[in-house]
């Protein structure tokens, strides 16, 4: 898998197809099953955050592999979160991911949203009560202090817009590696494409076949005519072209099956190749913005209460 690495502005490399490990079940021994599988079929980036519950999984199966050889710590990237209750000091939140995983170090430390909670708030779906100010100078810096003290190799964001990019940048001393999004064929995130771009920040897409079994997320990518046309020409399947598109336009993927066949089926998009013909295709795709607009403005954890202020940030 070393041949498929991104190149990240610290130098540092990012395996471009990586295993989510969210479960809403948080069933530990099905988890560490699939991580091990996935590590047999070459998987080697491993995404997890504490609001996950998968940290302790993940560190299990990972300490198992090595110890029976079949990987080497260094062969593997782990990237994990700043839960949104924990702005105020992020050094000891990934202290504790630290102690969960039973590691020394995580390769990416992301913030996970830009908004803050309380700090007893420990649930993925917030109230509205449950929100303060967010002081994302302070919260940086404490990311920051995390890559001073060899706690991580590289720092990023999650969920953030080409607005707060910009902002960021204003102040940041250490520019992100990273911006983890949503994209897919029905949601190709031109502009935040192009901000990133100028930065030096890598896009890295999750839910990249639209996420279906998500609240939000939709079938309609796979089962679209043009990416079910591709997918016949090619011999291949539609998750492999919206995969391969992904990958197509410089980001990396980020992939949640803990089914095997799928697994093979996801990875085995490295080696779909796909012409102009079928990326001027897949241009031609309504994007689903209203129904990702409504479920952003009617999350809770999202920054955004009207259409409008989301499409003047347009993530």
């Amino acid at each position: 898998m070393r041949s498929y690495q991104a190149m990240l502005n610290n130098g540092e490399t990012l395996p471009i197809i990586g295993m989510g490990t969210y479960s809403g079940e948080n069933d530990r021994e099905t988890t560490e099953t699939a991580i091990r599988t996935a590590i047999k079929m070459g998987y080697r980036h491993f995404d997890t955050a504490k609001i996950y519950g998968s940290e302790l999984a993940l560190g299990n199966a990972l300490r198992r592999a090595i110890h029976d050889g079949l990987i080497e710590r260094e062969d593997i990237h782990v990237t994990s979160k700043l839960w949104s209750s924990d702005h105020h000091d992020p050094v000891s939140a990934l202290q504790q991911t630290l102690q969960r995983l039973g590691m020394e170090y995580i390769d990416l430390y992301l913030v996970h949203w830009p908004v803050a909670l309380k700090a007893w708030v420990d649930y993925p779906v917030p109230a509205e009560e449950d929100f303060e100010e967010l002081d994302m100078e302070n919260t940086w810096s404490g990311m920051e202090r995390c890559l001073e003290m060899g706690l991580c190799k590289s720092i990023g964001v999650s969920n953030f817009s080409s607005r707060k990019i910009e902002e960021l940048i204003d102040f940041a001393c250490v520019t992100p590696v990273v911006n983890q999004v949503e994209m897919h064929p029905m949601w190709r995130q031109r502009k935040l494409r192009s901000i990133c771009g100028d930065y030096g920040i890598h896009l890295s897409a999750y839910s990249p076949l639209g996420g279906p079994g998500n609240a939000w997320g939709t079938t309609a990518v796979i089962d679209h005519p043009i990416i079910q046309s591709i997918a016949h020409k090619h011999n291949a399947t539609p998750a492999q072209v919206a995969l391969r598109w992904g990958l197509s336009q410089g980001s990396s993927v980020i992939v949640k099956s803990f089914n095997p066949r799928r697994m093979k089926e996801n990875i085995g998009a490295l080696d779909l190749t796909l012409d102009d013909w079928d990326l001027f295709e897949i241009e031609k795709m309504e994007e689903r913005k209203i129904m990702r607009a409504e479920y952003l403005i009617n999350d809770t954890t999202s920054p955004y209460k009207t259409i409008e202020e989301l499409w003047d940030d347009e993530i």
